[in-house]
């Protein structure tokens, strides 16, 4: 290894180090952030804003904040599996209070959904060894990340259709069909990011049956239950169906858009197992890389979450919250649709409200993304992927003109 020193004296032990590419998402705030333009739009963040562009934070957090000051304890480290009354109300809303088996369910509070996938990938590469994770294609950038870092292989299979701006069903099916007994399959279990693009209820029974007879294993990725629809029964719909089919199966779930707790880290990871006792020896293994990973969860935003869902009244507030935040959006997309149909746009712009979800799959190009950004001072991904929750009715105008304009000479 060769060292050099440096101008201010030290020696370099890292001068091989090649600097890392910038986040695809993360690289888009940077730029914006540099832009001085005071007309700038930023939609590229997945974080909710309200129609003035602001970040906001949910009455029902604000209350259960009071609640908790006036109720703390003590500020002591959770154990490594996390706060168990959190785990329970969160499992309790992802499958339902008629969970069924509950007790044959292990369960670990994560780094919000992130931490989730992780832990998950980490437990695949010790526990599945040669398993295959196979990933929609396209997916969550993050995720590609996630399983290389744990060393699991993965394969895409099809998922959207570029030319229907839907799902490319018949690819899905026929890819998973040719994966072999015990793979991994990431699914997103509503409002898919970045396409928005969702199975209908009759596509995830079929999905259920592809699973079911060629004994794959599913992984559902849960970051927005009642964000998409405005319903959290809606948005379990697959999840729910999965269970009740009777497939062991995993799920990462999230509290960061839906109760709009992004830096509080709120998450959970749980495995439907065959038994009360596996269960407990899946969740003894997974305390067991939590451990090693970073000890214990955060308190504050479990606490938060664990709080509002106990209690009936904020329950009800977070219910009628969460739904203002998914019909707001609903809104931004139905006059997104307008706004471009009347600037006199021959291409045609329906997915903009089929999809659903905080992210709308525009179908614009690299290069079309490129001239909003220079153009028009406007930042997505270069997908095309647009943030709706960053679109507010005084700018929606001003986007649709823009991207009029890219998408025509």
């Amino acid at each position: 290894m060769t060292t050099t020193k440096s101008d201010f004296g030290v020696v370099s032990m890292w001068s091989q180090v090649e600097a890392a590419p910038k986040d695809p998402i993360l690289g888009v705030s940077e730029l914006f952030h540099a832009d001085k333009d005071p007309s700038k739009m930023l939609l590229g963040t997945g974080a909710y804003r309200d129609d003035n562009g602001k970040p906001l934070v949910l009455e029902c957090v604000r209350k259960a904040e009071k609640k908790l000051i006036e109720d703390a304890k003590n500020m002591e480290y959770l154990p490594t599996q996390g706060d168990n009354q959190y785990i329970s109300r969160s499992l309790d809303l992802a499958y339902g209070k008629e969970i069924g088996n509950a007790e044959a369910i292990a369960g670990i509070q994560t780094l919000s959904g992130t931490g989730a996938c992780r832990l998950f990938a980490e437990f695949i590469a010790r526990f599945k060894k040669g398993a295959v994770c196979y990933v929609p294609d396209p997916t969550w950038s993050n995720h590609l990340n996630i399983f290389r870092d744990a060393g699991v292989e993965t394969k895409a299979y099809r998922y959207y259709k570029a030319d229907t701006r839907g799902l490319d069903f018949d690819g899905l099916k026929e890819d998973l069909g040719n994966a072999k007994e015990g793979d991994v399959v990431l699914l997103h279990a509503c409002a898919h990011n970045p396409t928005g693009v969702d199975p209908s209820e009759e596509q995830w029974l079929e999905i259920s049956k592809l699973f079911k007879d060629k004994n794959l294993f599913p992984f559902l990725d849960s970051a927005y239950q009642g964000f998409a629809s405005g319903d959290c029964d809606k948005d379990a719909f697959a999840l729910r169906m999965f269970k009740r089919d009777g497939h062991a199966m995993a799920l990462a779930q999230s509290f960061a858009k839906n109760m709009g707790l992004y830096g509080h880290r709120v998450g959970t990871l749980s495995i439907v197992c065959a038994s009360k006792e596996e269960a407990t020896v899946v969740e003894s293994q997974l305390k067991v890389i939590a451990r090693a990973m970073y000890s214990s969860p955060p308190l504050q935003g479990a606490n938060l979450v664990s709080t509002i869902l106990g209690d009936e009244k904020l329950n009800a507030l977070w219910l009628t919250e969460v739904k203002m935040m998914a019909d707001r959006i609903i809104d931004m997309r139905a006059k997104l649709r307008e706004a471009l149909e009347k600037s006199g746009s021959t291409m045609g712009w329906k997915h903009v409200t089929d999809q659903i979800g905080m992210f709308c799959y525009s179908g614009l190009t690299p290069e079309q993304v490129d001239r909003l950004k220079d153009e028009h001072h406007i930042y997505m991904t270069r997908n095309g992927r647009i943030s709706m929750a960053g679109v507010t009715s005084k700018t929606v105008e001003k986007l649709a003109q823009a991207m009029h304009a890219v998408t025509t000479s």
